[in-house]
């Protein structure tokens, strides 16, 4: 007999406990490592270590062995066959996805001054497309057949992230760097579940913003898969929102207690759209970097991060009537799928290995999820996934 969880509700009480909260078991590892002096033989041991399944390094340090022992396999609740749809869901839709990535989700974390100040204290924003690289190819781990199997990168590659997540937070609290009474733990669960809804939820945003058509099925399972990820990255599964209408209702708190001006967010976000200027030969269409930027994430972020404003501002308002007759082409038939199919699968390639350099790593998506399964995620053009409505604000 299964009885309904009760819905979540959030307060400003909720997200200030979340705000004192690390992730036990991965920083109590950490700090057991720099206790006894063997990080440098952990990360240099750990790049060694990239396939599940595979004999850990010898010379491990005994804690770490036992952290990536005790989270080397998924979570028991994980329903697999949302998981599959899950897959189909980013297989139709990667390049979508790997828009509202770029130009949705990155900047509003941007516009997080807390989140901002981090990424400045561990000079992430120096190498902006090492992380937009990094975050591309984690998703493509977690969207492959085998991500939670023998020879899977996926469990590897997010134990790492774990353990980095708890290495910041052991640096910037001993370092006396990181102000704890005013800006809570940082990489605190409050912004660790923030993360896991910017990837998710906001993406999602993103894609209906664009016109993107979606069927509820493949929404709440590419949220899932967010689910499952944060699980795995060490959120507080008690504390997470267990679905759409309940991450809206996190987003919507969460945005609106922490968005806000910072000269590191305006700095990062800089980085981030010279970047994307690069990866395009010549000067003609830099232009459109911050006018889809803008677009996506309204007038106030933008103003915010000092995103310019140009003529292109009113082209990019055009994308999703020209990605809607592209769909239209897509539902003509399947050679139209197909050509639209290989399009994006270039498109997504070619981004990963022009942030790359074509040096960090392979970004390959499984070709045969949709023959296996023949299935499609999309939705017919007459019902459509649309976002849950906002919070109503409580006097």
């Amino acid at each position: 007999m299964t009885t309904e969880k009760t819905p979540k509700h959030y307060t400003d009480a909720t997200l200030d406990e979340l705000r004192t909260q690390g992730d036990p078991l991965a920083d109590e590892t950490v700090a057991a490592m720099f206790e006894r002096g063997e990080v440098r033989d952990f990360n240099t041991l750990m790049r060694f270590f990239s396939t599940a399944g595979h004999k850990l390094p010898d010379g491990l340090p005994q804690s770490a062995a036992s952290f990536l022992e005790a989270t080397g396999m998924p979570p028991k609740w994980v329903d697999w066959d949302i998981m599959e749809r899950a897959r189909l869901f980013f297989m139709d839709n990667a390049p979508h996805i790997n828009t509202g990535l770029s130009f949705a989700a990155m900047p509003a974390t941007y516009a997080v001054p807390r989140v901002a100040k981090l990424l400045a204290s561990t000079h992430s924003m120096d190498y902006p497309s090492r992380r937009m690289a990094n975050t591309g190819q984690f998703v493509t781990y977690l969207m492959q057949t085998n991500a939670f199997e023998e020879g899977s990168k996926f469990i590897p590659a997010a134990q790492k992230v774990r353990l980095l997540h708890a290495a910041v937070r052991h640096h910037l609290t001993t370092s006396g760097r990181w102000n704890i009474e005013r800006d809570g733990l940082p990489l605190c669960q409050e912004d660790m579940i923030g993360g896991q809804i910017c990837f998710s939820i906001l993406v999602l945003d993103a894609m209906h913003r664009l016109g993107i058509h979606m069927s509820d099925e493949g929404a709440e399972a590419y949220y899932y898969a967010w689910r499952v990820v944060g699980s795995i990255l060490g959120c507080d599964m008690e504390a997470a929102p267990d679905n759409l209408t309940e991450a809206r209702a996190y987003a919507d708190l969460y945005l609106a207690r922490n968005l806000g001006p910072s000269e590191d967010g305006v700095r990062l976000n800089n980085q981030l759209m010279r970047m994307y200027e690069d990866v395009v030969p010549g000067t003609l269409f830099d232009p459109i970097v911050p006018a889809t930027i803008r677009f996506l994430v309204g007038p106030t972020i933008a103003d915010w991060l000092q995103i310019p404003r140009s003529a292109w501002d009113t082209a990019a308002k055009a994308v999703p009537v020209v990605l809607g007759l592209l769909e239209t082409v897509e539902d003509s038939g399947p050679l139209g799928e197909w050509a639209l199919d290989k399009a994006g699968s270039l498109l997504t390639t070619f981004e990963l290995a022009s942030l790359t350099r074509g040096r960090v790593m392979q970004y390959a998506i499984p070709e045969e999820l949709k023959s296996e399964y023949g299935v499609r995620s999309q939705a017919s053009r007459t019902h459509r996934w649309v976002p849950p409505a906002p919070t109503p604000a409580v006097p």
